[in-house]
């Protein structure tokens, strides 16, 4: 619904400024003097209003001039003047920055124009004075928030052009490593597979030969082959998965994991996301590849929502260490499954790699409550 009203202003402009019409130009038509004055110029305000988002300059041009022939008309100040304040927040939260600075000028000679007109005549010093200030706080109070909104959504384009940018600094420097992934991943085989299997050759003949004379020392032997092999089969499964999707793994060198979550989580809170942080379990060690994809997956969540969850958003990183099995609910409050996307997917669906190659998952969608859910399950990877 959110989505929706952004892509189509000009209805619920128009509610506001009939409802706006309603409530002020038509009681004051039936209260002011002249009727058909007060009627006509209320009528002004509220077609100027209809399109304030969607061409702001002009809907402020029409309204400042239905105020003027007011002003100059010596039509009587009314409850329909109210709709003037829409009118000057638009031009301030979505006008030029020179038209916000022209409308705050109009309205704070507006201010003094009309207490010469409907003050100064009746009134003493004191009351002008007064008069005033009052208009002039009204015309100010309005534009403020106007301009709260424009910096506000100057810093959220801020944060996400960040994000955009440290998403394709990434995905180049991923192009640029591949070769020399390729060449490592090539190493790895020779290394770390090669070897393995050396040893359960060896093994099984050594066990062959001493089995009809120590049968305890085969028996060793062959939990040495089984063991061996499981940790060839678990290197074996991770290097074809990195071959098969073409992506450099990540597990080489000092990388982040599960204990550096908290300085992610501060980062993220510098940008400007709001994060609350739970933990339960007992903390239990994770070898650095699957700690350094949980990190990932809790940084590429976190990073989707300061991009889709809209502005105001909040999130809530939930770490549980069950018994067979660390698992990462990241959640937030935003637009859900009403937030634009660019239907590409390449973050989820690269998480989903990575985690798959450790015998993980990820479960992502719209959470039941509103907003967003992923929900992260990563093994501990004991008795591979």
């Amino acid at each position: 619904m959110y989505a929706w009203v952004r892509r189509h202003p000009l209805l619920p402009d128009a509610a506001l400024a009939l409802a706006m019409y309603l409530m002020f130009g038509v009681s004051s038509a039936q209260t002011y003097n002249p009727g058909w004055a007060q009627a006509a110029i209320g009528g002004v305000f509220a077609a100027g209003l209809v399109f304030r988002r969607v061409a702001p300059v002009p809907s402020f041009m029409v309204v400042a001039a239905a105020a003027f022939v007011q002003w100059a008309g010596d039509v009587q100040l009314s409850p329909m003047d109210a709709m003037l304040l829409p009118s000057f927040y638009s031009i301030s939260g979505y006008g030029p920055r020179w038209a916000s600075r022209a409308g705050l000028g109009v309205g704070l000679l507006g201010a003094v124009l009309a207490t010469a007109r409907y003050v100064a005549p009746y009134g003493d010093q004191d009351t002008l004075a007064i008069s005033v200030t009052f208009f002039a706080a009204m015309v100010v109070g309005a534009w403020a928030l106007g301009d709260v909104r424009r910096v506000r959504q100057a810093h959220v384009a801020e944060l996400v052009a960040r994000a955009e940018m440290a998403e394709r600094e990434r995905d180049q420097q991923a192009r640029i490593a591949a070769v020399e992934e390729r060449a490592r991943i090539a190493r790895d085989m020779h290394d770390v597979v090669a070897h393995n299997l050396s040893v359960i050759v060896v093994q099984a003949d050594g066990g062959r030969y001493v089995a009809e004379h120590d049968p305890a020392t085969a028996v060793k032997t062959l939990g040495t082959i089984g063991e061996t092999g499981r940790t060839a089969l678990a290197d074996m499964r991770r290097l074809l998965g990195v071959l098969r999707t073409g992506e450099p793994s990540e597990d080489r060198g000092p990388q982040p994991g599960i204990a550096q979550l908290p300085e992610l989580l501060e980062s993220v809170r510098q940008a400007g996301l709001s994060v609350e942080h739970e933990r339960s379990g007992t903390p239990r060690e994770l070898d650095a590849g699957r700690g350094l994809v949980v990190y990932r997956s809790v940084q590429e969540a976190l990073t989707n929502t300061l991009k889709h969850a809209g502005p105001g958003a909040r999130a809530r990183v939930r770490l549980a260490y069950d018994a067979d099995q660390v698992s990462v609910e990241v959640t937030d409050d935003g637009r859900g499954s009403a937030a634009t996307s660019d239907g590409n997917g390449y973050g989820l669906r690269g998480m989903a790699e990575r985690l798959g190659a450790f015998g993980g998952s990820v479960d992502a969608g719209p959470a039941s409550g509103g907003g967003w859910r992923v929900l992260v399950r990563m093994p501990y990877g004991e008795g591979e």
